[in-house]
């Protein structure tokens, strides 16, 4: 089990977190100053950065590359790209995007639940291919591709039959491995796995948002133990970041009231 280390501020609710060399960037739900950025050693906020014509945020990531973040705009159905010494343009999806990762070729992989797709950007916003994922993958949030090519997807909302965390085939059409099934509490399930993180070994971390925890999994895909637990957290973890080279596991941790997401912090986890 992690350690946690720090947590960073109560506010409005965190959509995202990544970080880059020493600062992390948090993603916040508010008309103004989206992303805020703190120092990774003292953890004090260094600056904010606003995100243009951006109307409801969804999912923040970094690119090493291009020295960018990208962002998720569900209502517009676009990627807003924001460079970190300035500039900001947008593309659009066409479909409402969920949430985001990078490849290692440096392209965006936007995961598209309704319509059980991937799709896969430039830098520049081409779209470059789409994969359809198999028919039992529904209401997908999370992926993020792997050296292989192959795609580790997590899936299932509050009223799916199945909740799990798959590894898909490079073409997307085969399921290789996978963990879960029916939803539920026990070590084996899931109740909503939403947003995934992987390290080098390809060792998989899984936010599960209503049971709040985040597991951990091996390459393939079988259990290994709870990183971070109920207790550890306040609310509900909807966002994952992990820091490879500090070894950190950043968690965003939001609450839930009245029917909408009201609030939230990040939880900073030694892994």
């Amino acid at each position: 089990m992690g350690q946690v280390v720090r947590t960073l501020p109560r506010g409005q609710p965190v959509y995202g977190v990544t970080s880059l060399d020493d600062e992390i960037y948090l993603l916040r739900d508010k008309g103004r100053d989206q992303v805020e950025v703190y120092n990774a050693v003292t953890f004090h906020l260094l600056r904010c950065l606003a995100v243009p014509n951006c109307r409801n945020v969804n999912d923040v990531m970094i690119c090493r590359h291009n020295r960018c973040l990208y962002i998720s705009d569900y209502v517009v159905e676009c990627v807003h790209k924001l460079g970190l010494n300035g500039g900001a343009t947008r593309w659009n999806v066409n479909d409402e995007p969920a949430y985001l990762s990078v490849n290692q070729s440096h392209n965006v992989l936007v995961t598209c639940a309704v319509v059980r797709k991937i799709k896969e950007f430039s830098s520049v916003g081409d779209l470059l291919r789409e994969l359809t994922l198999p028919g039992d993958v529904v209401n997908p949030w999370h992926a993020m591709q792997l050296t292989s090519g192959q795609c580790i997807v997590s899936h299932g909302d509050d009223d799916d039959a199945v909740h799990r965390v798959c590894k898909i085939s490079a073409d997307g059409r085969h399921i290789v491995h996978s963990h879960g099934g029916q939803q539920g509490p026990a070590t084996g399930q899931y109740n909503v796995p939403t947003h995934l993180a992987v390290d080098n070994n390809e060792f998989v971390f899984v936010a599960d948002r209503e049971n709040r925890r985040v597991t951990l999994l091996s390459p393939t895909l079988n259990y290994i133990r709870q990183v971070v637990l109920s207790d550890q957290l306040k609310w509900d973890p909807l966002r994952l970041h992990l820091d490879v080279h500090r070894q950190r596991l950043y968690v965003a941790d939001n609450e839930w009231k009245d029917g909408k997401y009201t609030s939230g912090r990040v939880v900073v986890s030694s892994v």
